[in-house]
């Protein structure tokens, strides 16, 4: 049976929120524990359906892995697979990273094409063609990647774009290169900081990131290593979005505020009072919400794609228009349907969205078809008059660990739910359909 989240909105929100581990770095993190000569531990590790996702991969791998708390052990030294399923590399597109570092370990790999959210075309010909250029033989047969790279040598890699994933593939697979690997033009996100420190922690010489060249030096033997990852900029954004809609004092805690001034600088252009300390930030917002200039969606250290989708929902109660120009993904105004159900007044032309702010917005039953819409759909629904009801969670638990809980102590009305067979077939019949 389903799950849904209802919820009541309208009610300010007030108190700290404690933000989890960031989900674009504990992916490739996990990945690289394949790498490593001994037993793997990785705090700060969430609880979300993607994480899980990766846990299946390790284990089908034949690595030991246990969970104690917020912590995960990954044990490679069993390990005695380089393949992954189908199956399991069609829960998310980020599995992809799991290819340089099996590269690395084993020399050779075997996997489909990933799956995930459809946001539109992500190709991962930028992760073969490096790949490649480090000495990879990579044969693409009826949807699957068949990798031989025993003889890996370091080289320098221009990247046409700033790839996340690619620029982690590339990382993982020099760490099993001989020689010097560069990578130039290489993306500043702080996940890949956060990798590089990982990678560090067990022995291996990265140097670079978080700028636009990286250079990691392969060949050298990996050991046992001990890491917390980073916090979650994009749960900490959409946190203070669910602020800036239902209004309140929101405070999100063990956060780097620097990795959000993008977002954080929306949001009080927007009429939201900010104050950031070394790590926490709070938001305030007791007047009407203002419009902004346009919101152009750029690699790090630009406006993030992953917050979009939440500040669209702040932006449809703010008086005036707001234009949103998603750069990165051509799909990521899937959310716009379901939040014009509730009320919201917005008008898409490819990838330009026009936002005109409403007085209000009204509860509604609705349906997450992405990661980071159901976010959206989540925020606007604290800001709504009445009751909504959101489904489709399968995405949302993807991303934020028990939203539920969190909002519920900030003081919104919110309780997850299984919907019973009627109630499913109620749904569908009306067209909600999604999982």
């Amino acid at each position: 049976m389903n799950s849904a989240l209802t919820i009541r909105g309208g009610r300010p929100l007030h108190g700290a929120v404690g933000i989890q581990g960031a989900k674009n770095s504990v992916l490739p993190i996990l990945a690289a524990t394949v790498m490593g000569g001994g037993e793997q531990i990785v705090r700060r590790c969430p609880r979300l359906s993607d994480v899980e996702s990766t846990l299946r991969i390790l284990r089908y791998l034949g690595c030991r892995v246990r969970r104690e708390g917020e912590a995960v052990a990954v044990d490679p030294g069993p390990m005695d697979r380089c393949d992954v399923p189908d199956h399991l590399m069609r829960e998310m597109r980020s599995s992809v990273v799991f290819l340089g570092a099996i590269l690395a370990r084993s020399g050779e790999a075997c996997m489909s094409f990933p799956g995930g959210c459809e946001l539109g075309p992500r190709p991962i010909d930028l992760h073969l063609s490096a790949l490649r250029a480090l000495g990879a033989e990579i044969l693409e047969v009826g949807g699957n990647l068949i990798c031989r790279g025993h003889r890996m040598v370091g080289r320098e890699i221009n990247l046409t774009f700033p790839s996340v994933g690619a620029t982690e593939n590339i990382m993982l697979a020099a760490c099993g290169a001989s020689g010097v690997t560069r990578i130039t033009n290489a993306a500043h996100e702080p996940e890949i900081e956060d990798l590089q420190h990982f990678l560090q922690a067990m022995g291996a010489r990265v140097d670079g990131a978080g700028s636009s060249t990286i250079v990691i030096e392969g060949g050298h033997a990996l050991h046992a290593a001990e890491y917390a990852v980073l916090p979650d900029r994009i749960a900490a954004a959409t946190y203070l979005a669910a602020g800036a809609a239902a209004g309140g004092a929101v405070t999100v805690e063990d956060v780097c505020p620097e990795h959000l001034s993008t977002v954080t600088s929306i949001l009080a252009e927007a009429g939201c009072e900010i104050r950031a300390w070394r790590d926490r930030i709070t938001l305030r917002r007791d007047a009407p919400l203002r419009a902004v200039r346009p919101v152009r969606t750029m690699p790090y250290p630009g406006f993030p794609t992953d917050a979009q989708s939440p500040l669209m929902a702040v932006a449809a109660r703010a008086e005036g228009t707001t234009v949103f120009v998603e750069n990165i993904f051509e799909n990521r105004f899937r959310h716009i349907g379901e939040l014009s159900r509730m009320g919201a007044d917005i008008k898409v032309a490819g990838r330009v969205a026009v936002v005109c702010g409403v007085p209000r917005l009204y509860g509604a039953r609705v349906c997450a078809t992405d990661l980071r819409g159901g976010a959206a759909l989540l925020v606007a629904a604290l800001s709504a008059e009445g009751e909504s009801r959101l489904t489709g969670l399968r995405h949302l638990d993807r991303g934020y660990e028990t939203p539920e809980r969190w909002l519920a102590a900030l003081g919104a009305d919110i309780r997850r739910e299984t919907e019973t067979d009627a109630d499913d077939t109620d749904r569908r019949a009306a067209g909600y359909a999604c999982d």
